[in-house]
Protein backbone atom coordinates (compact mmCIF):
# COMPACT_ATOMS: atom_id res chain seq x y z
CA UNK A 1 0.00 0.00 0.00
CA UNK A 2 1.13 3.55 -0.58
CA UNK A 3 -0.34 4.82 2.67
CA UNK A 4 2.36 5.30 5.26
CA UNK A 5 1.69 4.12 8.77
CA UNK A 6 2.52 6.03 11.93
CA UNK A 7 5.69 4.03 12.58
CA UNK A 8 7.03 4.86 9.11
CA UNK A 9 6.25 8.56 9.56
CA UNK A 10 7.88 8.63 13.00
CA UNK A 11 10.97 6.87 11.60
CA UNK A 12 11.19 9.35 8.72
CA UNK A 13 10.93 12.27 11.14
CA UNK A 14 13.65 10.78 13.39
CA UNK A 15 15.85 10.23 10.33
CA UNK A 16 15.37 13.84 9.18
CA UNK A 17 16.28 15.13 12.66
CA UNK A 18 19.38 12.91 12.74
CA UNK A 19 20.38 14.04 9.24
CA UNK A 20 20.08 17.68 10.35
CA UNK A 21 22.19 17.02 13.46
CA UNK A 22 24.81 15.20 11.36
CA UNK A 23 24.91 18.05 8.83
CA UNK A 24 25.35 20.66 11.58
CA UNK A 25 27.95 19.19 13.97
CA UNK A 26 28.99 22.65 15.19
CA UNK A 27 25.59 23.10 16.84
CA UNK A 28 25.97 21.26 20.11
CA UNK A 29 22.31 20.64 20.92
CA UNK A 30 21.35 19.37 24.35
CA UNK A 31 18.65 16.71 24.08
CA UNK A 32 16.07 17.35 26.81
CA UNK A 33 13.96 14.60 28.38
CA UNK A 34 10.89 15.76 26.43
CA UNK A 35 12.66 15.27 23.08
CA UNK A 36 13.41 18.97 22.60
CA UNK A 37 16.87 19.82 21.27
CA UNK A 38 18.16 23.01 22.92
CA UNK A 39 21.20 25.08 22.00
CA UNK A 40 22.13 28.38 23.62
CA UNK A 41 23.61 30.72 21.02
CA UNK A 42 24.07 33.64 23.41
CA UNK A 43 23.50 33.54 27.16
CA UNK A 44 21.27 36.30 28.43
CA UNK A 45 21.97 38.28 31.58
CA UNK A 46 18.40 38.62 32.82
CA UNK A 47 15.92 36.32 34.50
CA UNK A 48 14.57 33.03 33.16
CA UNK A 49 10.81 32.89 32.66
CA UNK A 50 8.64 30.43 34.58
CA UNK A 51 5.08 29.26 33.99
CA UNK A 52 2.60 32.10 33.62
CA UNK A 53 5.22 34.80 33.08
CA UNK A 54 4.67 36.91 29.98
CA UNK A 55 7.55 36.84 27.54
CA UNK A 56 8.41 39.08 24.60
CA UNK A 57 10.49 37.51 21.85
CA UNK A 58 11.73 37.63 18.33
CA UNK A 59 11.71 34.34 16.50
CA UNK A 60 12.28 32.74 13.15
CA UNK A 61 10.82 29.33 12.38
CA UNK A 62 12.27 27.15 9.65
CA UNK A 63 11.94 23.66 8.31
CA UNK A 64 15.03 21.48 8.70
CA UNK A 65 15.80 21.98 4.99
CA UNK A 66 16.38 25.67 5.80
CA UNK A 67 13.24 27.12 4.25
CA UNK A 68 11.82 29.88 6.41
CA UNK A 69 8.16 29.69 7.40
CA UNK A 70 7.89 32.87 9.44
CA UNK A 71 9.99 35.48 11.18
CA UNK A 72 9.22 38.55 13.26
CA UNK A 73 12.92 39.40 13.71
CA UNK A 74 13.79 42.96 12.68
CA UNK A 75 10.10 43.97 12.92
CA UNK A 76 7.95 45.80 15.47
CA UNK A 77 5.75 42.71 15.73
CA UNK A 78 7.17 41.20 18.92
CA UNK A 79 5.76 37.83 19.90
CA UNK A 80 4.15 38.18 23.33
CA UNK A 81 2.73 35.19 25.15
CA UNK A 82 2.15 33.76 28.59
CA UNK A 83 4.39 30.75 29.21
CA UNK A 84 2.56 27.42 29.51
CA UNK A 85 -0.94 28.74 28.87
CA UNK A 86 -1.33 26.87 25.57
CA UNK A 87 -0.86 29.87 23.26
CA UNK A 88 2.27 28.53 21.55
CA UNK A 89 3.50 25.02 20.77
CA UNK A 90 4.84 22.96 23.68
CA UNK A 91 8.43 22.99 22.42
CA UNK A 92 8.55 26.80 22.41
CA UNK A 93 6.99 26.99 25.89
CA UNK A 94 9.62 24.55 27.19
CA UNK A 95 12.58 26.02 25.33
CA UNK A 96 11.97 29.61 26.38
CA UNK A 97 12.10 28.59 30.06
CA UNK A 98 15.74 27.45 29.60
CA UNK A 99 16.64 30.94 28.37
CA UNK A 100 17.53 34.12 30.20
CA UNK A 101 16.31 37.58 29.24
CA UNK A 102 18.57 38.95 26.50
CA UNK A 103 19.58 35.48 25.34
CA UNK A 104 19.36 33.76 21.98
CA UNK A 105 18.77 30.07 21.42
CA UNK A 106 18.09 27.47 18.77
CA UNK A 107 15.29 25.01 19.41
CA UNK A 108 14.94 21.91 17.28
CA UNK A 109 11.38 20.92 18.08
CA UNK A 110 10.11 17.45 17.15
CA UNK A 111 6.53 17.24 15.87
CA UNK A 112 5.26 15.77 19.15
CA UNK A 113 6.15 19.13 20.77
CA UNK A 114 4.94 21.13 17.76
CA UNK A 115 2.01 20.34 15.45
CA UNK A 116 2.00 16.56 15.89
CA UNK A 117 0.61 14.04 13.45
CA UNK A 118 -1.84 16.47 11.85
CA UNK A 119 0.29 19.53 11.17
CA UNK A 120 -1.17 23.03 11.39
CA UNK A 121 -3.58 22.70 8.42
CA UNK A 122 -1.83 25.51 6.53
CA UNK A 123 1.92 25.24 6.02
CA UNK A 124 3.23 22.49 8.23
CA UNK A 125 2.59 18.83 7.50
CA UNK A 126 2.21 16.16 10.11
CA UNK A 127 5.38 14.70 11.63
CA UNK A 128 7.31 17.87 10.77
CA UNK A 129 10.13 18.92 13.12
CA UNK A 130 10.74 22.67 13.31
CA UNK A 131 13.79 24.82 13.95
CA UNK A 132 13.19 27.97 16.00
CA UNK A 133 15.72 30.77 16.41
CA UNK A 134 14.53 32.65 19.51
CA UNK A 135 15.68 35.89 21.09
CA UNK A 136 14.14 36.49 24.52
CA UNK A 137 13.73 40.25 24.78
CA UNK A 138 11.83 40.67 28.03
CA UNK A 139 10.22 38.71 30.86
CA UNK A 140 7.30 40.20 32.77
CA UNK A 141 6.69 38.27 35.98
CA UNK A 142 3.27 36.67 36.18
CA UNK A 143 1.15 34.82 38.69
CA UNK A 144 3.45 31.76 38.58
CA UNK A 145 6.42 33.70 39.98
CA UNK A 146 7.42 33.44 43.61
Amino acid sequence: SCVKNTDDLEREEAASVQAYLNANPSIDFELKESGLYYYEVQTGSGVSPVSLDTVYAYYTVKLLNGSELYSNAETDDTLRFTVNDGYVIKGLDEGIMYMKEGGKSLLLIPSKLAYGATGDYYYIGGYTPLLFEVELLRVKKGSGSK
